[in-house]
């Protein structure tokens, strides 16, 4: 903390700097190929999203986001694909009680555009469209976690010794 011309103390800026990002585990299944490449019926695609992180040092944090795409149609598996995309982040500045969002929104927030391209990339080289993921709202996906915590929380409470 520094002082300002008052002589009030002053918190540091909050500051985030990406030290490293990487591939961490990348699966691409096409178990039905060459028939899965050819044209039919539209594919039911199921996305799951995940985020995770450690600390790794002072005030740097291994954040990962996993995703997983599975396209089927009534028939068979067109392609199986997960990416675990990780970075390293140094966060500064930021109060204790606000760090857990912070690395849990903004950090994935920095990781995803490059974890869609490699997924796009993927699965245009396994022979189908590229997978263009929307964008995801990590706050929401962060509130929803946090709301089912609290849920699994009560119901452990509950249940009687």
């Amino acid at each position: 903390m520094s002082e300002n011309e008052n002589g009030q103390a002053e918190a540091a800026a909050p500051g985030m700097n990406v030290l490293a990002q990487y591939i961490k585990d990348l699966s691409f299944e096409n178990p039905n190929a060459p028939k899965s490449l050819q044209p039919g019926e539209q594919p039911k695609l199921d996305i799951n999203v995940n985020v995770g992180a450690n600390p790794i040092g002072e005030d740097q944090f291994e954040v990962v986001l996993t995703l997983n795409a599975k396209a089927n149609t009534s028939e068979q598996v067109l392609f199986a694909v997960e990416l675990v995309y990780g970075g390293v982040f140094q966060i500064t500045g930021v109060p204790k009680e606000h760090m857990h969002p912070f690395i849990l929104i903004e950090c994935p927030r920095m990781l995803f555009p490059f974890a869609r391209n490699v997924l796009a990339d993927t699965t245009r080289n396994g022979g189908f469209p590229p997978l263009l993921l929307d964008p995801i709202d990590f706050a929401a996906l962060y509130r929803q976690n946090l709301a089912q915590a609290a849920q699994a929380a009560e119901a452990n409470d509950q249940v009687p010794n």
